[in-house]
């Protein structure tokens, strides 16, 4: 903490968080959480747990005449074992709604994974402070993104003016759900996520329950998302299914019938956008587990592959063709009694042309180009003309 400054501390409270659905006590401060405590109770794997504690989409908002503004916070890095060091998760300062600074918080605790086994172990490390200062001296609306990709414990926040609470500007909230892609995979950071991009465009409120790993169908975020206000929802739905090879498609049907039953108890008109799959090449006819291949892991390349085999989708396992064409089917068949359930094939959002354009890295994730690429076409086809947000 610097002192050149005659700072005013502020908790930090419900009031000043969005796009978080919970806010846990620590001892140094508070842990912001995209799923409530309910949920997270029934958390299986470390993998989610640790997914829905990175704050995609979690921002401060506040309101002040400050001209410097200090948050410390506590972030949780990830090493992976014979890796290149990761960079540090960053920070975005918005202005009345343009951007005006990023910044990084040093060390923090590190947890350590072993892609290879599995395994993984948490280092504790030291509470650090990152700063926005040169702001004009005038009223205005202030937000600090948290890092989409670090578990951010916020331990204060100072300002050399006081802050409230900012106005509720009457946007409309859209809730939406997806896997490591809608997380922020490899976003240039967290106002670049593609749902971030999308709702920036589109002028709407979000909250980003992205769940890197874990777009499973899992009834507890089906029921988080029942139980949280919205005016407008999106579920991606398809690519954890086969990468973690969770289910075949004898279950794949009504899983989906019944997670969309879920949402629609706490939202029944409401519109509901049900996204299909992103081409990936991997996984278009070949069924999952999806694998790590680290062979070139020490140099900072990391790759995937499908190591399932397509003669198994005779048997019922699933590839995204299969998954496009389920929900497709799904959509159609309810949308007869739910005028408000839309359906948007991902090869809309990003298809072959792409990928021949604009490459997956990994096989799995796109780059910040490919995010902005699929944030412009998502709030063009889904939030314009006859979009399902129009």
């Amino acid at each position: 903490m610097t002192t050149d400054h005659d700072w005013i501390t502020t908790p930090v409270t419900a009031d000043l968080l969005r796009g978080a659905l919970d806010l846990e006590p620590t001892e140094r401060g508070v842990l912001p959480h995209r799923l409530p405590a309910r949920a997270r109770g029934q958390i299986p794997d470390g993998q989610l747990a640790m997914a829905e504690a990175q704050p995609s989409g979690v921002r401060l908002v506040f309101r002040t005449r400050a001209t410097a503004v200090e948050l410390d916070t506590l972030p949780t890095k990830l090493v992976y074992v014979g890796a290149p060091p990761r960079p540090d998760g960053v920070y975005e300062l918005v202005v009345d709604g343009r951007p005006a600074g990023r910044a990084s918080v040093i060390g923090g605790n590190a947890m350590t994974v072993d892609m290879a086994t599995g395994a993984a172990s948490t280092r504790p490390g030291a509470v650090g402070t990152l700063r926005f200062d040169g702001l004009s001296d005038g009223v205005k609306d202030v937000e600090i993104w948290l890092p989409y990709d670090e578990t951010t414990e916020l331990v204060a926040l100072r300002t050399d003016a006081p802050v409230e609470p900012a106005s509720d500007r009457g946007r409309r909230v859209w809730l939406h759900h997806g896997s490591s892609i809608s997380h922020g995979s490899t976003a240039a950071g967290p106002t670049s996520t593609w749902p971030a991009l999308a709702a920036s465009l589109a002028g709407v409120e979000l909250i980003n329950l992205g769940l890197s790993g874990s777009a499973l169908l899992d009834p507890f975020t089906a029921r988080a998302m029942r139980d949280t206000a919205a005016d407008l929802i999106s579920v991606k739905i398809g690519i954890n299914l086969v990468n973690t090879d969770a289910m075949r498609l004898r279950a794949f049907g009504p899983a989906v019938h019944g997670f969309l039953d879920t949402v629609r108890d706490g939202h029944p008109t409401t519109p509901l956008l049900v996204v299909s799959p992103l081409l990936c090449p991997i996984h278009e006819d070949t069924p999952g587990p999806t694998a790590p291949d680290l062979s070139d892991i020490g140099a900072g390349r990391l790759r995937f592959l499908a190591v399932g085999d397509p003669a198994e989708r005779a048997s019922g396992k699933l590839t995204l063709r299969v998954i496009r064409d389920e929900l497709a089917r799904i959509v159609e068949q309810r949308a007869a009694e739910d005028p408000n359930l839309h359906h948007l094939d991902g090869l809309d959002l990003y298809g072959e042309a792409d990928f021949a354009e604009l490459p997956l890295p990994d096989q799995l994730h796109p780059d910040a180009a490919t995010h902005r690429r699929i944030g412009e076409r998502f709030a063009k086809l889904a939030f314009t003309d006859q979009g399902a947000f129009a």
